[in-house]
């Protein structure tokens, strides 16, 4: 099983979203998009946003720093 699940990664991405507007992230696609797009900035160079990477992967400290709030999804508008 995948940790942390897209529907938890969902919830936090959407999170400060006032009731009766549009969420942010609607489907797992954007979660994958978002996270991929971390990983390839990471590959480039990019300092990592959160601690303890050691033996992890750059799409696994994307999706850890997704979670912990590190980076938003931001909308097209």
């Amino acid at each position: 099983m995948i940790h942390p699940s897209y529907s938890d990664l969902m919830a936090v991405a959407n999170t400060g979203v006032e009731p009766g507007e549009q969420p942010v992230v609607q489907s797992r696609y954007s979660i994958v998009l978002a996270t991929a797009k971390r990983a390839r900035q990471i590959v480039k160079g990019s300092e990592p946003l959160v601690d303890d990477i050691a033996g992890k992967k750059p799409l696994s400290i994307a999706v850890e720093e997704l979670y912990e709030g590190k980076i938003k999804i931001v909308g097209d508008e």
